[in-house]
C-alpha cells in the first residue's frame, strides 16, 4: 500500500481521516522527446495484462484547467507567474479528481510528468524555490520516479525527427537566442542541468534514454515489478 508521505503539507486531509491507498503512483520524468509517453503505453497494456487495473494521466488533461491552458499557449503571450499558476491548477486537479480516486481504488497509476517538470519548468523561469515547494507540497511521494536522462546531443535529434522545436519547450518566452535553435539548445541545457540537480533530493531512478525503447521497458519493469500489489 502507498505510505502517504507528502513534500510539505497534508492539505487534503489524509491522514486525519487516516487514509489507505492500496494502488501505486508510478512517475516517468524527464525532458521532451525523450520517450516518456511511449514508455506509459508501453507499461499500461502490459500491466493490464497481468490483471491491473491501470489508469495514466499527463500534463494539460485537467477537465477545470487543461483546455484553458492549452489554448492560452497558443497565444504565446503568457507571462512566467501565469503559465506557473496555470499549470499548477491542472496539476492540483488532476490530483485530487484522477490521481487519488485511483489510488484509493486500487488502480496502478502511470503519470508522464508529476510535480518534478512543473519545478523545473518554473525555476528555469526565475521561480523563487520556497514559493514552488509551498505549491506543490501537497503533492504525494511517488512509488518510484523514472528520470529518463538524455544528453542535449542526442535529444536535438529526436526532437527534429518527431516534430521539431516547439515554442515553449525551447523557452522563446524567454528570448533565450535569435531563433527557434539558439533557444532550444540555451532552454535544455537549463532544464536538463535542473533536472540533475533533482536526482538525489527526489530519488529519481536514472534511465538511459539513448537506449533503445525497448531496452529501457526491460529497466523499468525490472524495478517495478518488486513494488506491485500482490493478492
Amino acid at each position: 500500500m502507498t505510505k502517504l508521505k507528502f513534500y510539505g503539507i497534508d492539505a487534503i486531509g489524509l491522514r486525519a481521516r487516516e487514509e489507505v491507498l492500496p494502488g501505486r503512483l508510478i512517475v516517468m520524468e524527464g525532458t521532451d522527446g525523450v520517450g516518456r509517453s511511449t514508455q506509459v503505453q508501453f507499461l499500461r497494456p502490459w500491466l493490464e495484462s497481468v490483471g491491473y487495473a491501470v489508469i495514466d494521466t499527463e500534463m494539460t488533461r485537467s477537465e477545470l484547467a487543461g483546455p484553458g491552458l492549452k489554448q492560452a499557449k497558443e497565444g504565446h503571450t503568457l507571462g512566467p507567474i501565469t503559465l506557473n499558476l496555470f499549470y499548477a491548477t491542472d496539476f492540483v486537479d488532476r490530483f485530487e479528481r484522477e490521481i487519488l480516486p485511483a489510488l484509493r481504488a486500487g488502480f496502478i497509476v502511470l503519470t508522464d510528468r508529476y510535480i518534478y517538470s512543473l519545478i523545473a519548468r518554473s525555476l528555469v523561469r526565475g521561480a523563487d524555490p520556497h514559493w514552488l515547494r509551498s505549491i506543490y507540497g501537497l503533492a504525494l511521494k511517488p512509488d518510484i520516479i523514472f528520470y529518463l536522462k538524455i544528453d542535449l546531443e542526442d535529444l536535438i535529434p529526436r526532437v527534429l525527427q518527431s516534430g521539431g522545436f516547439d515554442y515553449w519547450e525551447s523557452g522563446m518566452d524567454m528570448r533565450l537566442g535569435s531563433d527557434l535553435y539558439e533557444s532550444f539548445v540555451e532552454y535544455q541545457t537549463r532544464m536538463l542541468a535542473v533536472f540533475d540537480e533533482m536526482v538525489d533530493e527526489y530519488n529519481f531512478h536514472v534511465i538511459d534514454a539513448s537506449l533503445p525503447a525497448e531496452q529501457m521497458l526491460e529497466q523499468i519493469k525490472h524495478q517495478i515489478i518488486p513494488l506491485l500489489p500482490h493478492g
